[in-house]
């Protein structure tokens, strides 16, 4: 009895350092805690769906030159450059339009503080008859940020209320490798 319950006890806590290692070394590389988040909506599909458990890292961490917090957004992004299955970093943000839920979306552009940036802003995008800057929100920018959308969905984030132009500060990661269905368990254990 007593050796049987030395093997659970000996069992356990090598899965458990076993399990702190991986954590350790995923932090270690990633640079970021967690070093994993998992897809709550299907507002990145195709290329990352709801229950797909997502490895991430602080911004720049692999070196990617980009025009601020290491961000590259689609306009500026070399043609060939895919991140997720398109063009553009997909970032990992918080959003005061949904607080204690981190959006994770793909950096469209850059705008500069006081930036009109209608005219940088895919017009597909936009609402129908939005003419000018005075008619959407934030424009002109009212600090320098992103402009961010999901793959899924057919506006800016910054136009259908999900947030303001996201400020490389509100940035926590950047998406590197999404596996498909890892998340389910983090969902199911979160309740989300």
């Amino acid at each position: 009895m007593i050796h049987a319950l030395r093997q659970v006890v000996r069992d356990a806590a090598s899965t458990a350092v076993a399990v702190a290692v991986v954590a350790a070394l995923l932090f270690a590389v990633t640079g970021v805690w967690p070093p994993m988040v998992a897809v709550e909506s299907g507002s990145m599909e195709p290329h990352m769906e709801r229950g797909d458990l997502v490895v991430v890292s602080e911004p720049a961490r692999f070196g990617a030159d980009g025009v601020a917090a290491g961000v590259r957004p689609v306009h500026g992004a070399p043609a060939d450059s895919r991140t997720l299955g398109a063009r553009g970093d997909v970032i990992v943000f918080s959003s005061p339009a949904l607080p204690g839920t981190p959006i994770i979306h793909r950096a469209h552009f850059y705008v500069e503080d006081g930036e009109n940036w209608y005219g940088e802003a895919n017009p597909a995008y936009l609402p129908s008859g939005v003419d000018s800057c005075a008619e959407l929100t934030d424009c002109p920018a009212p600090y320098a940020g992103f402009i961010t959308k999901g793959d899924a969905n057919d506006r800016y984030d910054q136009v259908n209320g999900n947030s303001p132009i996201v400020a490389p500060d509100r940035i926590r990661s950047e998406a590197r490798v999404a596996i498909p269905l890892l998340g389910h368990i983090r969902l199911a254990l979160t309740g989300a």
